[in-house]
C-alpha cells in the first residue's frame, strides 16, 4: 500500500493523504462500526477479526457478496451517494440473515475512473450507517482507480458480509412443510433490482424526478435504500422457529422461494394481500408492464419472505408490528413439486 493509509481502510492501491480532513471524517465514521472483536486498524493489509465462539457448539461462517448494480447511475444524477452505500450493506446482509445467520462484518470494493474524496466519503458514510443497522463491523475495503475501464465521473462499488450461525439453527428451507404460512415483510421500494428497466423508462419518459411524488419527490422514492432486516429476523429467531426465509431480489417471488423450497411442497402467493406501494404501479404504467413482468423483475412491496408454522402466524406478524415493520399474510405452503403460484 505505500506510506499512506487508503481511504477504504485496507489495502488500497491509491495513496491519499491522509491528513485530509475528509478522510480523518471517514476514519472516524469506520471506527463507529467497531467492536472488541475487531483487532486491526484502518490501513492495515487485511482485516482482523476475532470469532468468540462461547456461545457456539459448532460455529458455522455464511458468506455473501453483492453489488448495487445500475442504480448507481440513478444516484448518482440524483447526488444520493450516500444512500448507495446503505443499498450495498443491504443487499448482502439480507442474503446472510435468510439463513438464520448473525452479521459479523462487511467489506466493500469502491472501483472509480478518478478518486473524488468527497463522493467516496458520502458512500463510505452510507456503508457504515448499514453496517450500524445491521449490527456488523466495516473492517476492510479497496478503492481502486482505473481510468482505462471506467468513464470519467462513473464508478461501481461491490460488498461482501461475513456472519455466524449455529449449525443446527441453520435455515435452508428444509423444515418446510405442508400448511406452513408465508408471511411478507414490506420493502420499501425497489430495493435494487430493476433499475435497467427503470433507467429505460426515465430516458424514455423523461418525467420531472425532483417533481412531487406522495409525500415525498419521485426521484427519493426511486432512490429510497434497500431495508435491512437483519434486526428484526435476528428478533424473531429469539422467540419463533422460522422454516424458510427468502430474500426478494432479482427474479422476485417465484425464482428467490425456489430456492429455498422442498421437492415435494409448492407456495401460493395472493398478491391482493397487500398494498402496492405507488412507485411500483408509477412504474407499471409508465413503462407499460404486465403484472407477470413486474412480479418476475420487482419485489413489488415485499422485500423478505418468511416461512413458519401456521401456529406461530399471529405471534411472528403482531413481533413485527410492535418493531415497526410492516407484514402480511400472503399465502401457504402447499403440496407440490416445488412450483411457486402466484394469483
Amino acid at each position: 500500500m505505500g506510506k499512506n493509509e487508503s481511504l477504504t481502510y485496507a489495502d488500497s492501491g491509491v495513496d491519499i493523504d491522509t491528513g485530509n480532513e475528509v478522510v480523518s471524517a471517514i476514519k472516524s465514521i469506520v471506527k463507529e462500526t467497531h467492536d472488541h472483536s475487531v483487532l486491526s486498524n484502518i490501513g492495515g493489509f487485511g482485516g482482523l477479526y476475532e470469532l468468540k465462539t462461547k456461545d457456539y457448539t459448532r460455529p458455522i461462517l455464511v458468506s455473501s457478496t453483492d453489488g448495487v448494480g445500475t442504480k448507481v447511475k440513478l444516484a448518482q444524477r440524483l447526488g444520493k451517494n450516500n444512500l448507495i452505500g446503505i443499498d450495498l450493506v443491504a443487499m448482502c446482509v439480507n442474503d446472510v440473515i435468510a439463513q438464520g445467520a448473525k452479521p459479523l462484518f462487511f467489506l466493500d470494493y469502491y472501483a472509480t475512473s478518478k478518486l473524488d474524496v468527497t463522493i467516496a466519503s458520502e458512500i463510505v458514510s452510507g456503508i457504515a450507517d448499514g453496517c450500524k443497522e445491521s449490527g456488523m463491523a466495516l473492517i476492510g475495503g479497496e478503492t481502486a482507480e482505473m481510468p482505462g475501464l471506467y468513464k470519467s465521473g462513473d464508478f461501481d462499488l461491490a460488498g461482501f458480509c461475513v456472519g455466524v450461525v449455529e449449525f443446527t439453527k441453520i435455515i435452508d428451507g428444509t423444515n418446510i412443510q405442508k400448511d406452513n404460512a408465508v408471511i411478507g415483510i414490506s420493502s420499501s421500494g425497489p430495493h435494487s433490482n430493476g433499475y435497467s428497466l427503470i433507467r429505460k423508462i426515465i430516458e424514455m419518459q423523461e418525467p420531472d424526478l425532483y417533481g412531487k411524488f406522495g409525500n415525498t419527490t419521485l426521484g427519493e422514492a426511486l432512490t429510497e435504500p434497500t431495508k435491512i432486516y437483519a434486526q428484526p429476523i435476528l428478533n424473531l429467531l429469539e422467540k419463533f422457529s422460522i422454516n424458510g426465509i427468502a430474500h426478494i431480489t432479482g427474479g422476485g417471488f417465484k425464482d428467490n422461494i425456489e430456492r429455498i423450497l422442498p421437492n415435494d411442497c409448492g407456495v401460493m402467493i395472493e398478491t391482493n394481500t397487500w398494498e402496492q406501494p405507488e412507485i411500483f404501479k408509477w412504474i407499471q404504467n409508465h413503462g407499460n408492464i404486465s403484472k407477470d413482468e413486474m412480479l418476475r423483475t420487482f419485489n413489488c412491496g415485499i422485500g423478505m419472505i418468511l416461512i413458519v408454522e401456521n401456529t406461530d402466524m399471529n405471534g411472528v406478524l403482531e413481533t413485527l408490528t410492535q418493531i415497526g415493520y410492516d407484514s402480511y399474510q400472503i399465502g401457504d405452503v402447499t403440496k407440490g413439486t416445488g412450483q411457486i403460484i402466484l394469483r
